[in-house]
C-alpha cells in the first residue's frame, strides 16, 4: 500500500472525519476536523504501519477562520511511506495529544504551545519548552512584531550581537583550513 491508498482507507473508515485529502507533489496530506484526528492518527499507527511520528508544526493563517493548522509528519520505519495528517483549529480551540499513541509527541506538541499557543488537551506535561515561564507571548505567530516585544529579563532575551571580543573562545578566520578556523577554547591556544 502507497500513502495515496492509506487516504483513501482513512478517508473510508472515518467519513465526515476526514474533510479533504490533497496530494501535491508526490505528498499526500489527510486533513481531519480536531473532533477527529486523535482516531485519525491512532489508525495511521495501527493500521497503516506509521511507526514514527517524525514532527508536529503548527502553522498561522492570520486572517483565515480557523486560524492555525496543527500539521503531523508521519513515515513508516522502512521510509517507504510518509503522510501529512493536518487539522485546524481556531484560537484557543484545543487539541488532542497524540502522546498516548507516540512518545515524540510531548516535545513535539510542548514546542507548538510554546511558540504558537495552541493547546493540547490530555498532555501529560504542557508547559513551556523553548521561552521561559511566565513569558506572555507566542514568538512565532504572525502578528508577533520581527523586532520582538520589550522584556522584562534582558539578560535572558536580547537582541543585539553577541559580543566575541574577551569570550571564551577564539577563532581564526584567515587560517588556511576548516579545522584551524574552528572556534576553540583560549586555554588550547
Amino acid at each position: 500500500m502507497s500513502a495515496k491508498d492509506d487516504a483513501a482507507k482513512l478517508r473510508e473508515r472515518f467519513g465526515a472525519g476526514v474533510v479533504e485529502t490533497i496530494e501535491f507533489r508526490g505528498e499526500v496530506t489527510v486533513v481531519a476536523t480536531p473532533e477527529a484526528v486523535h482516531d485519525v492518527l491512532a489508525e495511521c499507527r495501527s493500521a497503516c504501519c506509521y511507526e514514527m511520528l517524525l514532527d508536529i508544526s503548527g502553522v498561522d493563517h492570520l486572517g483565515r477562520e480557523p486560524r492555525f493548522d496543527v500539521a503531523y509528519e508521519l513515515a513508516t520505519v522502512d521510509d517507504r511511506k510518509h503522510l501529512r495528517v493536518k487539522t485546524r483549529v481556531a484560537e484557543n480551540q484545543a487539541v488532542p495529544t497524540a502522546s498516548d499513541i507516540w512518545g515524540s509527541a510531548d516535545w513535539h506538541e510542548r514546542e507548538v504551545w510554546d511558540m504558537m499557543g495552541i493547546p493540547f488537551s490530555g498532555h501529560p506535561n504542557l508547559k513551556r519548552i523553548l521561552m521561559w515561564e511566565g513569558y506572555p507571548y507566542c514568538p512565532l505567530r504572525k502578528d508577533f512584531p520581527l523586532a520582538g516585544r520589550p522584556s522584562e529579563m534582558p539578560d535572558v532575551a536580547f537582541s543585539a550581537a553577541a559580543p566575541m571580543a574577551g569570550g571564551p573562545f577564539v577563532a581564526c578566520s584567515g587560517a588556511p583550513n576548516t579545522v584551524l578556523r574552528e572556534p576553540r577554547s583560549k586555554a588550547s591556544e
